[in-house]
């Protein structure tokens, strides 16, 4: 069995999401004094590779320990939108999905696991599989594409188990608090998408691939990357694995492929 990492590096340069605290990274103990090395780690949990819970945004949800294992892992469908020419800004709903199952022969079933490329990972300053030549940290968190309400309707109406995306947020970056933060993104998102942003975005959807999937458990990884290249459009074994934390609303965690 062949084992792909599709996690992106975690270190004290790691950004996190907007409104966030990234990483401090300390040594507490050195080797040549204490006869050991020891570290201590102050971050908040939406930075590099992380699994949501239902409780980061549900009151009453459950947390990351109470995420089965065998849950987490499960037969998954990698969809590449970068080969749909899907770009900076754009937006992505059931038609670009539907087309891939056209495309490729597969098909989202119920209880599949959807992994969603949109090449956005590459820009991503912790990215470690193919260099570091197309980092590009505004263009990562501020400009991927994001999907629409109807996406996340189809989602639930799919029976979709969970989601994982190679992007800052599972929502469009104009449908998160970055629309507030950076009102000269927002500008030329509206510019590239020919409509009014309150328009795509009525303030009823605000982050809707949260608000409205997790109550029924549909969560996702963020920020996912690493090796996912090598398996577009195709159907995997995919598993996370976030540590078992209590009480957590997120997790960082490992997210990787199996082949036979």
């Amino acid at each position: 069995m062949k084992v792909l990492d599709l996690s992106q590096d975690f270190s004290m340069h790691t950004p996190a999401f907007a409104s966030y605290t990234g990483p401090s990274i300390k040594w507490v103990k050195r080797l040549a004094f204490d006869r050991a090395g020891g570290q201590e780690i102050t971050t908040t949990l939406h930075v590099s590779t992380h699994l949501d819970a239902p409780a980061h945004f549900l009151s009453g949800g459950k947390f990351i320990g109470d995420l089965p294992l065998d849950w987490l892992i499960g037969p998954a469908c990698v969809v590449d939108l970068e080969r749909m020419g899907i770009g900076d800004y754009d937006l992505y709903g059931p038609p670009h999905f539907e087309r891939w199952e056209r495309d490729t022969g597969l098909r989202i079933e119920r209880d599949d696991i959807l992994v969603i490329h949109t090449g956005y990972h590459r820009y991503y300053p912790e990215n470690w599989a193919d260099g570091r030549a197309a980092v590009d940290e505004t263009r990562y968190f501020i400009r991927h594409p994001g999907p629409t309400r109807e996406f996340a309707d189809w989602v639930l109406a799919r029976g979709v188990r969970w989601l994982a995306v190679d992007a800052g947020s599972a929502d469009h970056p104009m449908n998160t608090v970055i629309r507030r933060l950076r009102a000269d993104e927002a500008g030329l998102a509206e510019q590239k998408l020919g409509r009014s942003l309150d328009e795509i975005f009525p303030l009823a959807d605000y982050q809707v691939m949260h608000t409205e999937l997790f109550p029924h458990d549909v969560i996702h990884i963020e920020n996912l990357g690493g090796e996912i290249d090598k398996v577009l459009d195709s159907k995997v074994t995919f598993g996370c694995f976030p540590w078992r934390f209590q009480g957590g609303e997120a997790a960082l965690c490992r997210a990787v492929v199996f082949l036979e």
